[in-house]
């Protein structure tokens, strides 16, 4: 038997204490030994999915739960899975070959008792006589591209052109001399033939590499039905991200498949740039376990899992109380922390209504690369409870659209938050449907006080110019502001107020020009939709000055997209036979 001090640099990977038996066995107690092993025996190719098996033989009876973290040799282990009820991880290196190590940490969350192992796995070049190489991944439309090493200093990317010249490029990558380089190539038509190149950039220079042909191969996915309602310009190119509810997808903007998801979660939150995704998972059957927040990639593959009962016992620590599950919103920051809306819930006495109430809060939750709460902020201590849902909305258990609900079967939907984002000067807007208010929240990059800087809205602290009758926006969804602009917002005005007071109305897409100093909102863009979507949509300003609305829910289920320019006027419109939470307009999958 190891000593406990060989033991834990075994767990650690620490130099001189590597273990690199198949199976290891490196518990942290003898009565809880852990077994690790991988589906295939390095050395596997760059790319490849290899699936991690943990076992524990002889655990005492109680609830596991796994942890699974990795690194290169050389870098710090990074968490991809928080503590979890699954034993089992597909795992790739999709960066470059090299000397990985797996990590796996078992808690039996009943006695307490806790183990871990580690194990090292060589990954291998795909690049043969320095020659680029395509090769397939688990998506089949999605390949990925391996280039021979390029000079330190430059930067790398990949160009790829259809037959009728629509040419998209993956992001830039920075040399790593030493190593192959791979990128994801994604935003295809199956059966279709594309020539691709990389391209190095250098100081003084560019080169391309040799041009490749790749045939997609027939695809038997099948979505929803696309029907083009006004056609884009001509020759016009770009995708279009689809958020349904299930697999997301991506279609050039005729209707074509060019990208599909299908790794079980509810809807996606956000693309990130670099070909990134966030997503949730919602089941009202599942224990807090099964509410999942996912990082995904291009091919699939899952980055960075956590899940509710894990932040539970995060925010346990911190003093705050738990939440229920995610929803709406979860997307990345600039230093690779996670912004993420979270619901909680409270039972409050004679305030929203006689005696006590089940009422539905929301906590915004940012996590650090290794998704561990940095900072939460509970709307409980920063909100009025008195002012209750505008109209008067409630959830129960079998409602869908709301989180579960763990203290009553019926709660007020005193918020229903729906968007997040981290803005220009270090705060978080943060968009609260049943309240129609936008609020400003001091966050100053997590050192704010959580203080209330300004509410947006209907009796809130701006005044509102406009011409038109009923100008302020209500239920409203995806509230940002435009990237490098801090004074555009974009938003989809559902419009449910005016709704109720108008059985005709529809819906809007806004823009405003918010002065914060004078506290005046000035609207520059209102175009009717020609539909009322009581629920979901998306809002966004495009490069060329358009703008795109995602019209989410439609009767009878359907959505449509819809581009208009600066005056209103639709340029461009397609609709689905689905209900869509977002949609985006993107002109590759690279680029949000």
């Amino acid at each position: 038997m190891k000593n406990m001090k060989s033991l834990r640099a075994c767990a650690r990977g620490v130099a001189g204490s590597i273990c690199l038996s198949l199976p290891l066995i490196c518990g942290l107690h003898a009565a809880m030994p852990v077994m690790l092993n991988p589906s295939i025996p390095a050395p596997a190719p760059v790319g490849l999915i290899v699936t991690w098996t943990a076992t524990v033989p002889d655990s005492s009876p109680g609830t596991l739960a796994y942890r699974f973290s990795s690194r290169q040799v050389g870098a710090d282990m990074l968490v991809v899975r928080d503590y979890g009820p699954q034993n089992t991880l597909n795992w790739t290196a999709s960066e470059q070959e090299g000397l990985y190590e797996i990590e796996v940490s078992v808690i039996n969350r009943d006695t307490g008792e806790s183990a871990s192992a580690s194990q090292m796995y060589q990954v291998v070049s795909r690049v043969v006589d320095g020659t680029p190489v395509i090769s397939e991944t688990a998506n089949p439309l999605v390949s990925l591209y391996s280039a021979p090493e390029c000079p330190a200093g430059s930067r790398m990317r990949v160009q790829f052109r259809s037959p009728e010249g629509f040419v998209q490029y993956t992001s830039y990558k920075a040399c790593q001399p030493g190593g192959s380089m791979n990128f994801y190539l994604a935003g295809m038509r199956a059966e279709t033939e594309y020539t691709v190149t990389h391209i190095v950039d250098g100081a003084d220079s560019s080169v391309k590499g040799p041009e490749l042909k790749l045939a997609t191969p027939a695809v038997s996915y099948k979505g929803a039905d696309y029907t083009v309602l006004k056609p884009p310009a001509d020759a016009a190119n770009g995708i279009l991200l689809q958020s349904t509810f299930g697999d997301p997808v991506a279609t050039d903007l005729y209707g074509n498949l060019v990208w599909f998801y299908q790794g079980g979660i509810t809807f996606l939150t956000r693309p990130q740039a670099g070909g990134y995704f966030f997503g949730i998972l919602e089941d009202p059957a599942a224990d807090p376990s099964g509410e999942v927040l996912r990082e995904f990639d291009l091919a699939g593959t899952t980055l960075r899992e956590t899940n509710a009962a894990q932040i539970n016992v995060q925010l346990a620590a911190l003093g705050q109380p738990p939440i229920t599950a995610f929803h709406h919103e979860v997307r990345g920051l600039p230093d690779g922390s996670i912004l993420a809306l979270a619901a909680t819930e409270k039972i409050l006495t004679d305030v929203q209504g006689p005696g006590d109430v089940d009422v539905l809060g929301d906590m915004i939750l940012v996590l650090d690369r290794n998704l561990q709460v940095v900072w939460a902020w509970n709307a409980f201590d920063h909100l009025d409870p008195r002012r209750m849902a505008v109209l008067g909305e409630t959830c129960n258990q079998s409602a869908g659209g709301c989180p579960p609900l763990r203290l009553a079967q019926q709660a007020n939907d005193w918020l229903h938050g729906n968007a997040l984002q981290l803005t220009g000067d270090g705060s978080i807007l943060y968009s609260i449907r049943h309240q129609d208010w936008v609020i400003k929240i001091d966050y100053h990059n997590g050192q704010g006080s959580g203080d209330i800087i300004w509410r947006l809205g209907n009796g809130g602290d701006f005044q509102i110019v406009s011409s038109q009758p009923s100008p302020w926006f209500s239920h409203q969804h995806d509230v940002n502001f435009t990237p490098g602009d801090a004074t555009t917002l974009t938003l989809f005005d559902n419009g449910n107020v005016r709704r109720f007071e108008d059985g005709n109305a529809h819906s809007r897409g806004q823009a405003l020009h918010l002065d914060e100093a004078q506290r005046l909102a000035t609207v520059i863009l209102s175009a009717e939709l020609g539909d009322y979507s009581a629920a979901l949509g998306s809002a966004q300003r495009l490069p060329d000055g358009n703008y795109h609305f995602n019209v989410g829910f439609i009767q009878r289920g359907s959505s449509k997209s819809v581009e208009v320019d600066s005056s209103a006027n639709m340029v461009y419109a397609v609709a689905l036979d689905a209900p869509l939470y977002r949609s985006f307009r993107m002109g590759d999958l690279y680029t949000p």
